[in-house]
């Protein structure tokens, strides 16, 4: 059995609709049939009782008719009931008087049959079997009557079928406008919440816009209980916005900043002592890479989360064309493969850093050829670079993402691409792998969890 915080959890996650509609069935599931049961048995004790009154007012036309004739020694009734039933053999409606003795008297309808009685003064309404298995709502009581030494006991009993039949009838008509009710309730409540919830989904429809970059606010026409909401989550927003851009400038302020004082300085550390130069040049360039590195990671848009979508042929092909132009001056055959049609949500200048910094690293160690694949599978961008270079070990390509680490000592370059790239590769929560290619060299494949949107060439 599941503990309470696991039920609590989940009940807490239900949606608004979820328990508005749940909240509705336990009416229409509990309310309805509880109502539906007091009706019927408020309707059956009635119509119960209007048809006791009935047997009660024929009871009373009874005892105001009967006699007893002393000449004949027996009991008279010349009442007529005004119901032609009470003289047709077994019709189902029945009157009878007796004291019990040598002195009875029925209706016709009652023929050789007797009802039963039981004694008492007061009125007595009950159900009884009569002739032929019938069931019968009887009416009896006890009345003197002279010259008669025992009570006369008179019954009148009437077949109750069509008081059955009219108390099923009631129940079939009330138990079907229940249900009629029930589905028109929920019918109801569940256009209500849909019409209801509809500026919830219309905002959450926003917020994805919002996410992916269509849009830089969300929209506040909506009720007055939610616009108060997107006003200040739109002020959340603009903020955030305002400090990422000013964080941004300030770093490459911070960087620029720094370039002079640099530059003077390794001014200065050519003047010093031959063996102190190695030193200074040694720290100088640590605070070269790190300002590098700073400036690349605060430029970066990251995650693409509210990045508009770009055309990633538009925001290579220039860079691409001029790394072409840089390959065929080393003498190196650079083969591209880049869609036309291809849209990523990335930021232009991420998508140029993480493709150029590849790049370049394989130009520097190519001796011949260098392949760039960029293709989509799903919603992931894949991009592989592979070069016909020396390659690297497992403990190499470990090393080569560590900022500032370079390889080859003797190369050109400050050892920051490949951490560079792979900075930006986890700030869009993408994988980065580093492996021999099939041309022999490095194999560079980062899948980017990117939405990729493709529309047709209009060429």
């Amino acid at each position: 059995m599941m503990p309470w915080p696991y039920w609590q959890g989940r009940i807490a996650r239900r949606s608004i609709a979820s328990r508005l509609l749940v909240a509705t069935l336990v009416i229409v599931i509990v309310g309805l049939p509880l109502a539906g049961f007091l009706l019927s048995h408020h309707y059956r004790e009635s119509a119960t009782q209007a048809f006791d009154d009935r047997l009660e007012a024929l009871l009373n036309v009874v005892i105001a008719g009967v006699a007893f004739d002393r000449v004949e020694q027996r009991l008279i009734f010349d009442r007529d009931l005004g119901d032609p039933r009470f003289d047709q053999v077994y019709s189902g409606w029945y009157w009878q008087m007796t004291d019990g003795q040598q002195h009875t008297l029925t209706s016709r309808s009652l023929w050789d049959q007797r009802l039963p009685t039981h004694d008492g003064n007061t009125l007595i309404a009950r159900t009884v079997n009569g002739p032929r298995a019938s069931s019968l709502r009887l009416v009896e009581r006890d009345i003197q009557l002279a010259p008669l030494d025992q009570p006369l006991h008179i019954s009148v009993a009437a077949e109750d079928q069509a008081l059955i039949d009219n108390v099923h009838q009631f129940q079939q008509w009330l138990w079907g406008g229940l249900v009629g009710l029930g589905t028109l309730l929920l019918t109801v409540l569940a256009l209500q919440i849909r019409w209801g919830l509809a500026p919830l989904r219309r905002m959450r429809a926003n917020l994805r816009e919002v996410e992916n970059g269509e849009a830089k606010q969300l929209d506040t026409r909506l009720p007055d209980e939610l616009a108060g909401l997107a006003t200040t989550m739109n002020a959340v927003l603009a903020r955030d916005q305002r400090l990422i851009e000013r964080g941004r400038h300030a770093a490459g302020n911070l960087a620029h900043a720094l370039k002079t004082p640099l530059s003077v300085m390794r001014l200065l550390a050519r003047q010093a002592p031959a063996e102190q130069q190695s030193a200074w040049e040694a720290e100088l360039t640590r605070i070269d890479s790190a300002v590098r590195h700073h400036l690349a990671r605060a430029s970066a848009a990251g995650e693409g989360g509210r990045v508009a979508p770009v055309s990633l042929n538009e925001a290579l092909a220039p860079l691409i064309n001029g790394l072409a132009r840089l390959a065929q001056r080393r003498d190196i055959h650079l083969e591209h493969t880049l869609p036309r049609d291809m849209q990523a949500h990335m930021d232009a200048q991420d998508a140029q850093e993480i493709v150029g910094n590849i790049l370049d690293n394989a130009l520097r160690w190519a001796k011949g050829e260098v392949i760039l694949t960029l293709e989509a599978h799903g919603e992931h961008l894949q991009l592989c670079v592979s070069d016909d270079g020396p390659g690297m070990s497992p403990a190499d390509c470990q090393a080569a993402l560590q900022r500032g680490k370079r390889l080859d000592e003797k190369r050109s370059g400050s050892g920051l691409g490949l951490s560079i790239v792979a900075d930006l590769v986890a700030l869009y929560r993408g994988d980065m792998q580093l492996e021999r290619a099939a041309l022999g060299g490095l194999a560079v494949t980062i899948t980017l969890p990117v939405v990729v949107i493709r529309r047709p060439d209009r060429r």
